[in-house]
């Protein structure tokens, strides 16, 4: 087989060769080693065949991977391997002796199951007599006969009885043979043998037909009288059947059935009627019973090869199963149709005569489908027709081609500042419609951020539960909000992967207490603030300026007088932080007053924190006075006017000029420096401070106090006090202007003596000094 094939012996044993048989014994065995295809058994070909003319054993030769079968047909060649066999071993013959020569005696013929020239070809008696010869001849193909024919008149006076034996011999190499006795008594009477109406009778008989129905009725005449007229019926059992489907009734020649016929087993059946008169004189007739087939037998339907499961990514036009179909009835019960009932992922093909294929016709997907229950119904043209349905279940393997999917697009989680390290904050969720590993799905954080999303060390990610920790403390201030990519994997081979955005927004906490930036906590000595008794009530004396590092009513802050040398004098704004009077100046108030301002914010807990403020209560600018070396002269004081003139016409032209700024200012000094003394007219700085407050409503951002005033020893030294506001620049003053315009105060000569304070509310250039 395997060169008719065209296989070697070793893709047979790859590809697992194997046969297969129609009625499912195995007469044949393949040696795959070899390719031969050898016996398995002992074959009887009258077995298998019966009588048949030819013997077909059928048998298919099937192959995996790919699929693929042949049909292979042998052929069974009959030999003699049996012997002619008469049914019985003895039949006696009663001849009246008035039997005239020619006379014949029908004998039943001897069965040979071999065919063609291995059956029985000529009989021959033994011994041979010179009263009886033996005659073998057929009235058509199919129907031969033996008969005794007498070639002499018989005696019954000069022998009574006799015997000789008849044999069959057949045509095989070497013949075989088989022997019947025959017993010869000569009678003195009957001379009349019976005769059939019809030397064939023909019926025909549903297969459906149930037990003792009549088939048909034989008929046999005899001329003779009396008891030598008396006919009786028997069937002549054929050799080798132990049990016959007929019956015929000895008297009226009716022929019954003792059981229902089975088509399939048999599709007509030749009987042998012996017709015997009371004399002993016989004949025989055919009775030809013909079996009429009636669907009823369903279709069978034979899996030769199926597969399962299927992997999801199996192509389309892959072979699921083969299978073979057949129905035992005959005509239209026996002609099969194939159906698929569900034919949207699979169909059937024909292969091959009655063999058919199932197949697949489009992509399989195991998350939408994971299992397949196809019926396929074979059903054959009968009325009614019948039918046979054979249920494939299909398994889909799963293959990793789903990634894992996010239950969310992005994720917001939040964690309070100062937090403990290893907080919980929130999880990921990813789900893998796939199963087993290629559905078990692991976290972890993305190594590549990208340069607008820096990597994040203070971030973990659970790689089985998708937990997201913070490790370490975080800081509002510091951090406010980070993104990080986890990254969700499956186990598949290769790995599938999908990407979500956590960002981690930072929950501020009142951890930061309000910082005052004016006046500044640290200043040494504290600053001390101008306010001239004439100030009406509301008058801005100044503001605190605080700021806090939290955010939102963390960061609300509020002002309030905490401590104050007369609290009912000031008054400060909650929310703006600015220190005015409540009440005008009166004369009991005390020159000096020092004020506490406590900055709240709004956080819970609240924390604060305190500025402290002090203010010098004047009658007059003037009054304020350091010890001078001499009086100014009229020229000096002249001198002063031009000097004050150059410097507001300097003064303008930086306003004009904002780029020449810096240079402008070191012109001016200069040029200040060189003039010698300048004095600054107090009652020209009172008012104008008190004209730019009234103005402005509140202080300017830097401001200083610069005070140049003559002594009485004459000379022509300039004195300067120190800054009251050391943090700010001594050169200019700038009062009620914009962040880039200055004002020089104008010059005037003052008097060389002092003047006393003339209430409590003024103070000295003494009382002054000693502050």
């Amino acid at each position: 087989l395997a060169e008719d094939a065209g296989l070697t012996p070793a893709q047979l044993s790859a590809r697992r060769a194997r046969l297969v048989s129609e009625d499912g014994r195995q007469h044949f065995r393949f040696e795959r080693a070899s390719g031969r295809l050898v016996v398995a058994g002992r074959l009887d070909r009258e077995e298998l065949c019966a009588q048949s003319d030819t013997c077909m054993l059928p048998l298919e030769l099937l192959l995996s991977n790919p699929l693929q079968f042949f049909r292979v047909e042998v052929s069974l060649e009959d030999i003699n391997d049996h012997s002619p066999v008469f049914r019985e071993e003895r039949v006696t013959f009663d001849i009246p002796e008035t039997s005239e020569p020619g006379s014949r005696f029908p004998l039943e013929g001897a069965r040979d199951l071999d065919i063609g020239s291995n059956t029985v070809q000529e009989y021959n008696i033994s011994p041979e007599n010179e009263y009886f010869s033996i005659y073998y001849g057929s009235r058509n193909e199919d129907d031969k006969y033996l008969e005794l024919v007498l070639e002499k008149p018989l005696d019954r006076e000069e022998q009574a009885e006799m015997g000789f034996s008849v044999i069959a011999v057949d045509g095989g190499s070497p013949p075989r043979s088989g022997t019947i006795e025959i017993s010869i008594i000569i009678l003195d009477v009957n001379d009349n043998a019976p005769k059939f109406t019809q030397e064939r009778y023909d019926g025909k008989v549903q297969e459906n037909l149930p037990e003792g129905s009549v088939v048909l009725t034989v008929l046999a005449t005899d001329p003779d009288a009396g008891v030598n007229g008396d006919i009786s019926y028997q069937l002549i059992q054929a050799v080798g059947e132990s049990e016959s489907a007929f019956v015929i009734d000895p008297m009226t020649g009716e022929i019954k059935l003792t059981k229902p016929l089975d088509f399939e087993a048999a599709e007509h059946h030749d009987l042998r009627v012996r017709a015997r008169d009371g004399g002993g004189l016989s004949a025989i007739c055919k009775v030809l019973v013909e079996v009429v087939d009636v669907n009823d037998n369903a279709p069978e339907l034979v899996v030769s090869s199926f597969s399962s499961p299927l992997p999801e990514n199996t192509v389309p036009g892959t072979v699921v199963a083969l299978f073979t179909v057949r129905d035992r009835d005959s005509g239209a019960n026996g002609k099969i149709s194939c159906a698929l009932q569900d034919q949207l992922f699979f169909s059937l093909r024909p292969a091959y005569k009655n063999y058919y294929e199932l197949v697949t016709v489009s992509a399989l997907d195991r998350e939408e489908t994971p299992q397949y229950v196809l019926r396929v119904t074979a059903a054959d043209a009968g009325s009614p027709p019948l039918s046979t349905t054979q249920t494939f279940t299909v398994d889909i393997s799963d293959v990793n081609d789903n990634a894992p999917v996010f239950n969310q697009t992005s994720y917001t989680m939040y964690v309070r500042e100062n937090n403990v390290p290893t907080v919980f904050v929130g999880a990921v969720s990813a789900a893998d419609a796939d199963v087993g590993l290629n559905a078990k799905v692991t976290y972890s954080l993305a190594a590549e951020q990208g340069p607008e999303r820096p990597w994040c060390s203070c971030i973990s990610v659970n790689s089985e539960t998708g937990h997201v920790f913070v490790l370490r403390p975080l800081d509002y201030e510091h951090l406010r909000q980070t993104e990080v990519t986890v990254s969700a994997s499956d186990a598949g081979s290769p790995p599938l992967r999908a990407n979500v955005t956590v960002r981690l927004v930072v929950l501020d906490e009142n951890d930061n207490a309000p910082l005052v930036l004016y006046p500044a906590p640290e200043s040494s000595p504290a600053s001390s603030e101008l306010v001239p008794v004439s100030a009406e009530a509301g008058y801005l004396i100044s503001k605190v300026v605080a700021v806090d590092a939290d955010s939102g009513q963390n960061s609300w802050l509020s002002y309030h007088l905490l401590r104050a040398t007369d609290p009912g004098l000031f008054s400060v704004g909650l929310q703006s932080g600015e220190v005015r009077l409540r009440r005008p100046v009166t004369e009991r108030d005390s020159v000096k007053q020092k004020l506490l301002v406590l900055v709240r914010d709004n956080g819970k807990p609240p924390l604060s924190a305190t500025a402290a403020l002090s203010a010098l209560l004047l009658k007059d600018f003037s009054d304020v006075r350091l010890p001078h070396s001499g009086p100014a002269t009229e020229d000096q004081a002249a001198s002063l006017t031009t000097y004050l003139i150059i410097a507001l016409v300097f003064v303008s032209l930086l306003f004009l000029i904002s780029t020449a700024a810096l240079v402008a200012r070191r012109l001016c000094r200069r040029k200040e420096l060189k003039a010698g003394q300048v004095l600054y007219a107090a009652d020209t700085l009172q008012s104008g401070l008190a004209h730019a407050a009234a103005a402005a409503g509140t202080l300017p951002r830097p401001y200083c106090y610069e005070i140049s005033l003559t002594t009485g020893s004459g000379n022509s030294e300039f004195r300067f006090l120190k800054p009251i506001l050391p943090s700010l620049p001594p050169q200019h003053c700038a009062v009620g202007q914009g962040p880039h315009e200055e004002q020089d105060f104008p010059a005037g000569p003052v008097s060389s003596e002092d003047t006393a304070p003339d209430s409590a509310g003024t103070l000295s250039a003494a009382q002054f000094n000693a502050l």
